[in-house]
């Protein structure tokens, strides 16, 4: 009978790396790397984060109390009276019901033109798609302003101005550019093998748009609604051009009505009114902001 001698079982393959310990002066400037980085973070967050806190800190002061005290300083009594009076002294809710239309309305243009016209693009493609889709990129540094004059006068002459259309279009249409290149990259991420077994089983352009790419696309409608949201949500410009009456107010020019006589501003009030308003993107984005962050990397970074 001969013995079996099992060999001692080998040790896992050692490289540099994980041969040698990190020496002291690498941990150590690891260390200082880490400390640095966290110290920027916390940096930039606290310069993010503080004019809103101190913003929500002063909408709960007296107006006696901002007046006469250090505006910075802590309020030395609570009051919500601030909130009251912001909602009896302009129109805010209407303001927040013409700016919701607004955002929803443009919204819906931006995601529906902007998914066909990179479906077009950069799934079916043709002769001239990248010198069209260059064009529409082109469209990014174009600023607003220099359309303000001519969309005034073609408002006039067809009886747009003071519509809540007025300011959709042209939001949607400066909107659009960046939008179509956030589609159109994701849509080139997605493999054409795809497409092309749903062509074989018998799927028409429409039927694939509807039942492939839509449904893959949601992360990046999702990064394209918040992006412009916010941009629309702020409008100015469109809105002060073409709204002439108090009814169609969005909130930018809502908060003109906190302005009293010889240009007195009620301070607390208005800040109070800017809490609301922003409060209700805040919530948006903090709920989706993973979803935003994907479809980001995965319509810029892998496109």
């Amino acid at each position: 009978m001969t013995a079996t001698v099992l060999a001692p079982a080998s040790d896992p393959p050692t490289t540099p790396e994980t041969s040698r310990p990190a020496s002291p002066r690498r941990r150590q400037r690891l260390n200082v790397h880490r400390t640095l980085a966290s110290v920027v973070i916390w940096l930039i967050v606290i310069v993010q984060v503080y004019p809103l806190a101190w913003l929500f800190i002063t909408s709960i002061r007296t107006e006696q109390d901002f007046a006469s005290g250090n505006p910075f300083a802590l309020p030395t009594e609570i009051t919500f009276d601030n909130y009251v009076r912001a909602f009896e002294t302009g129109n805010l809710g209407l303001n927040i019901l013409n700016s919701l239309i607004v955002t929803l309305g443009s919204n819906l243009l931006i995601v529906l033109l902007g998914m066909m016209a990179a479906y077009a693009l950069q799934v079916l493609g043709f002769r001239l798609s990248r010198f069209v889709r260059a064009l529409f990129l082109i469209g990014i540094i174009v600023p607003v302003q220099i359309a303000l004059v001519p969309l005034f006068i073609d408002y006039s002459s067809v009886d747009l101005l003071d519509t809540y259309q007025s300011m959709i279009i042209p939001l949607a249409a400066f909107s659009l550019p960046m939008s179509i290149y956030l589609f159109s990259s994701f849509y080139e991420y997605i493999p054409r093998e795809t497409y092309e077994a749903a062509s074989i089983d018998g799927a028409g352009p429409y039927r694939i748009f509807g039942q492939i790419t839509f449904p893959l696309s949601v992360n990046t409608i999702v990064t394209v609604v918040l992006v412009n949201s916010i941009f629309i949500w702020n409008d100015f410009i469109f809105a002060n051009t073409f709204v002439l009456s108090d009814g169609l107010k969005t909130i930018p020019l809502g908060l003109q009505n906190y302005i009293g006589a010889m240009g007195n501003v009620d301070w607390t009030a208005t800040f109070a009114a800017v809490c609301v308003t922003i409060t209700p993107l805040l919530l948006v984005f903090l709920v989706l902001n993973k979803a935003m962050i994907y479809g980001l990397e995965s319509g810029a970074t892998k496109g």
